[in-house]
């Protein structure tokens, strides 16, 4: 479980967070949404103690933190970047576990590639592969696939969610994309505008999700009523 507990945050005279609290069970997914400036991205830095902030978060010892950008390693190949956190904790047969995440993200044939020689969405799996190979108790998703096409973003989003029924970790997700929350998520947490703060958070009523699902009507009358949420305040 994580528990994030009166966790608030200013930057020099700006406040970017007000007393947010929030309970997460352990092996759920949430999506967190809200205006741009709300403090989504600080409020995931928070719970991974990258940014301080008064106030308290309680979680699992064991997570991992998937950025934007991939944030992969340009010298190392797409195995050594895998490998790479297993190295740095000292796991034992880590060429096999190696192998076996980058089976299960679909780059099995690219060990010997490198970043620069993989396409945005291929990125992206070795990023979430390298996130995944140690087994983490929760995984915090900062806009993993806003820099791919629509396409390519759907297809991942399918993976991502193999990926969290089948490992069974506890998945925040900061997004822009309403859909994608809703696609991914059993709670969506909406967030106000500077400072934010939480104010409302929407059960998701689907129990499987397919691609179809998106065509669904229940599935757009809850991806319309968050939006029509989030458009007050513009």
């Amino acid at each position: 479980m994580i528990e994030v507990s009166k966790v608030t945050k200013h930057f020099d005279q700006v406040q970017a967070l007000a007393e947010v609290n929030l309970d997460i069970a352990t092996g759920e997914f949430i999506s967190i949404v809200g205006p741009s400036g709300c403090g989504k991205s600080t409020l995931l830095r928070i719970i991974a103690d990258l940014v301080e902030s008064p106030g308290a978060v309680k979680k699992p010892a064991k997570g991992a933190f998937v950025f934007q950008d991939s944030a992969l390693l340009p010298w190392r190949t797409v195995q050594g970047n895998v490998e790479l956190l297993m190295e740095l904790e000292h796991v034992p047969n880590k060429r096999a576990k190696a192998a076996v995440a980058l089976k299960q993200v679909g780059l099995t044939g690219f060990e010997h590639s490198y970043p620069h020689q993989l396409s945005g969405g291929m990125k992206m799996r070795l990023s979430l592969a390298r996130s995944l190979v140690l087994d983490q108790e929760y995984i915090l998703l900062d806009e993993p696939l806003s820099a791919v096409d629509e396409l390519t973003r759907e297809v991942l989003q399918e993976e991502l969610h193999e990926m969290w029924t089948r490992d069974k970790f506890t998945a925040i997700l900061v997004t822009h994309n309403i859909a994608e929350a809703v696609y991914l998520s059993n709670r969506v947490v909406i967030m106000s505008p500077r400072p934010g703060m939480i104010t409302d958070i929407v059960d998701i009523p689907f129990e499987k999700r397919t691609p179809e699902i998106r065509a669904d009507d229940k599935f757009n009358q809850v991806v319309n009523y968050i939006a029509g949420k989030l458009r007050t305040w513009k």
